[in-house]
Order: structure tokens, then C-alpha cells, then sequence
């Protein structure tokens, strides 16, 4: 895609991320979005995503791509959360990530939480292709609002395909721009901070796992594919990572 941009209605950045078995070919930031090669344990390449200035901003246009080639493996996390934040204008704001990974290739995307401060306005989409022996460890976490103050407009969409085919497709909307109901008992129920992890393996297609509750708020699906859904709420950034790992530990064990 085109590089770095800047004019009147925000920022114009993507940043790439080419792995392959032998290393990073394509390691490319882009405004907001530094990457950095980090050290890894184990078989994976591991980048981290530093932001080098403050995004999204209404009115900003800011995005990731991350393609894992044939037998590679990487990890990806962020050293800080991401705040999405009003801008001048008013205007909302983007940020769009597509992943791909390949055959026997496996994906860690682990990033900080996302957090939809006061009178922000954010879309964000991401759509990740797997192939049909690819693996997959997918985290997202919306925090709504920082310390003692309301969130802004968050719209979220997952989708995820495998060999081509549908395996989750998932919309989410919260704060003053969202359709009514997003804080009543059906879906946050008064928590802050949402989030979910996704696994994707083949090896879960023999050993599939059955629909579970995790604690008070947070439960384990699976879908219709080698696949499992976490799901969770809770009041805050910190008791929702503190599920989300507990999750997370217990899966790469069983691996």
C-alpha cells in the first residue's frame, strides 16, 4: 500500500509484516505504527508494535497487515495499549488489520488492549485468511473509557476465513453512537472492559471441546471449525486480561 501520509482530515499509515520460516523479509512501519524485532522464545519470529505517536485520531486512516507464509511462525504484541481519541473535527476514525497465514504456518497476535476514550469515534475491522493447516492465536480487548470517564463510539468487525470458507464473523458496537442495549444485562451488563481469544488448530477437530462457562464472566465456544471462541467481561482492563490469560495458559498447555 501507499506510504505515510498527512493532510487535513488525519493520518494515512499501514505498516507490513512478511514471515517466513528463515526470518522477516518485510518489516515496514508507518507513522503511528513502529515495528520493532523482538526476542522470542522458541520457533517464532517475534515483532512488537510500538507507537511512536498518539492514534488513532478521528479523521485518521491507520491499518496493519501481517502475512505468515508456509511453515513460518510469528508472534506479534504491542509494548503499550492503544487509545483511540477525538479529533478536531469530529470526524471518525479507522484502523483495519488483515493477517493471512499460511499452510503449517501459526500466527500468535497478541496485542494490548484498545482503549475507546471520551468523545472518541472509532471503526476498526480486521480479516484474517487461514489455510487449512494453519494455526491460530487471535487476542482483542476493548477497554470503554480511561480512569472515571465515559467511553466513546467503539465499532468492531472480526472475520475470520478458513480454506476460503466462513468460520466467524462478528460485529460489535459500544458507547453513545451504538444501538441501544450495549450496557444492559444482555451484553456488558455494566462492565468496562470486553474481549475475547480465538484458537484456530486442526488438532481441534479431533479433540474438540464442549461449551463451557469460565468463572462468573466469561465463556468457551466452539465454533463450527477447529476452532474455540473465548469470550469475556469484566470491570476492568486488568480482571479482563487476568481471565484472557488463564484461557490462553490453559490452551497452549494442552498443546
Amino acid at each position: 500500500m501507499g506510504g505515510l501520509t498527512l493532510g487535513a482530515r488525519g493520518v494515512r499509515a499501514t505498516a507490513r509484516i512478511v514471515a517466513t520460516p528463515e526470518g522477516l523479509p518485510v518489516l515496514e512501519g508507518e507513522g503511528p505504527l513502529a515495528l520493532r524485532r523482538t526476542r522470542a522464545r522458541g520457533p517464532y519470529h517475534r515483532v512488537t508494535v510500538v507507537g511512536a505517536m498518539s492514534a488513532p485520531l478521528g479523521g485518521d486512516r491507520i491499518g496493519v497487515e501481517a502475512e505468515v507464509r508456509d511453515g513460518a511462525r510469528l508472534h506479534v504484541d504491542s509494548a503499550a495499549a492503544t487509545i483511540a481519541l477525538p479529533g478536531r473535527e469530529g470526524e471518525r476514525a479507522h484502523y483495519d488489520v488483515r493477517l493471512s497465514v499460511g499452510e503449517g504456518a501459526e500466527l500468535r497476535w497478541l496485542p494490548e488492549q484498545l482503549i475507546s476514550a471520551s468523545g472518541s469515534d472509532l471503526a476498526m475491522r480486521t480479516r484474517i485468511d487461514l489455510a487449512p493447516g494453519a494455526r491460530l492465536v487471535y487476542r482483542e480487548e476493548q477497554v470503554l473509557g480511561r480512569h472515571g470517564e465515559p467511553p466513546g463510539t467503539l465499532a468492531t468487525r472480526l472475520t475470520v476465513y478458513r480454506a476460503g470458507r466462513p468460520l466467524l464473523d462478528q460485529e460489535l458496537a459500544y458507547g453513545p453512537g451504538a444501538p441501544g442495549g450495549w450496557d444492559g444485562a444482555a451484553v456488558l451488563d455494566g462492565h468496562r472492559a470486553a474481549g475475547q481469544l480465538l484458537f484456530v488448530s486442526p488438532e481441534l477437530a479431533d479433540n474438540p471441546a464442549g461449551a463451557r462457562m469460565l468463572g462468573d464472566h466469561a465463556v468457551l465456544t466452539p465454533l463450527a471449525g477447529p476452532a474455540l471462541l473465548v469470550t469475556a467481561v469484566a470491570p476492568d482492563a486488568r480482571l479482563l486480561r487476568h481471565t484472557l490469560d488463564d484461557a490462553l495458559r490453559s490452551h497452549l498447555a494442552t498443546r
